[in-house]
């Protein structure tokens, strides 16, 4: 399976108790919507599938997972700070009034100064802002997601064209 098949919805921060439940911070934004019946785990590169027996959110942004075959906390250690995915297919549809910056990863970033940035790699929102990661001239490049430097979100072919602050790029490029 492709990547691009696959959303991340959190990751694993800790065990809990004995039996080989995990908690996972949730980085989706509405993990009460979602249908968890399997989940993968990037291991080695590759996606792997874990079938869920037991799942509890306990907060907004916190949930425990029991899996199939995980029955004992040392099977469960080898799995803290692994990335959770779901397949793209499994998630809740939205609709358009439903878009938010958090739905930018995977689009293309165009500036209109620089040309194509490449594909956002994440989203991360701070208290102030949002900031988009792209990997431009093989260095992690990050910028903010504000109205102010957004030309156009084209949902259809996934591309948001931006103009960037003059400069911003040379810090990085430097």
């Amino acid at each position: 399976m492709k990547s691009e098949e696959f959303v991340e919805i959190g990751y694993i921060t800790k065990t809990h108790g004995l039996k080989g439940d995990v908690q996972v911070a949730f980085t989706y934004h509405e993990p009460e919507k979602l249908k968890m019946n399997a989940v993968f785990l990037e291991i080695a590169g590759k996606m792997v599938p874990y079938f869920v027996s037991g799942f509890k959110l306990s907060q907004q942004t916190t949930g425990y997972f029991l899996f199939e075959d995980i029955d004992h906390i040392d099977k469960a250690k080898a799995l803290v700070k692994k990335k959770v995915f779901l397949q793209q297919k499994l998630m809740p549809k939205k609709k358009k009034e439903e878009f938010t910056f958090k739905d930018l990863q995977g689009f293309t970033a165009i500036d209109s100064q620089h040309g194509e940035l490449g594909e956002i790699l994440s989203v991360r929102e701070y208290p102030q802002q949002f900031l988009a990661t792209v990997n431009y001239q093989e260095k992690e490049i990050l910028f903010p997601l504000s109205e102010d430097f957004i030309e156009d979100i084209d949902i259809a072919n996934r591309v948001l064209k931006i103009d960037l602050p003059e400069g911003l790029l040379d810090v990085y490029l430097s």
